[in-house]
């Protein structure tokens, strides 16, 4: 029998500086400490729009040895989803005004940002189109160049509600 999960409930990462991670992920996103744990030197952070608990822990571990270069065993990356895409273009400027912004995609039913923390962590930022627009979509996952500003000309104003 499987999980019937739905949606991913909140994400945590290790980090090397708390507080700089805490002045990260609050400035990049809609979110506020809801809760710190000085015993484990963590933070719990919430979405403004949301209505979780936490969307994100952050435990501090102090300086780790840099993660060797490319790909390796472990979490690749968190997404985050925004309603509309005209918030996905919000989203571009504020981690291309953070220096975190390393790169864009279309994903056929997904348009998608990506992004580091301090530490390196990769995450990605996605606007995902109404579920009866997929079309061919629905069973295919291309990784094909964003050309966001065609992207808002067609989908301005579409909410696909959260």
């Amino acid at each position: 029998m499987n999980i019937p999960a739905v949606r991913l409930n909140h994400a945590v990462l290790f980090v090397t500086d708390l507080d700089r991670s805490i002045g990260f992920w609050t400035s990049a996103f809609d979110m506020a400490v809801i809760a710190r744990e000085p015993r484990a030197n963590a933070a719990f952070l919430r979405l403004g729009q949301g209505s979780n608990h936490h969307d994100l822990g952050l435990f501090g571990v102090g300086p780790v040895p840099e993660r060797p270069p490319g790909r390796s065993v472990g979490l690749y990356h968190l997404a985050w989803q925004v309603d509309t895409i005209d918030q996905l273009v919000e989203a571009r400027g504020t981690l291309a005004e953070l220096g975190a912004l390393t790169g864009e995609s279309s994903h056929g039913a997904t348009k998608s940002l990506y992004g580091v923390d301090p530490d390196g962590n990769e995450f990605e930022v996605m606007w995902m189109l109404p579920l009866d627009q997929w079309g061919e979509y629905d069973s295919a996952a291309p990784v094909d160049q964003l050309d966001l500003e065609a992207e808002v000309r067609k989908w301005a104003g579409v909410s696909t509600g959260h």
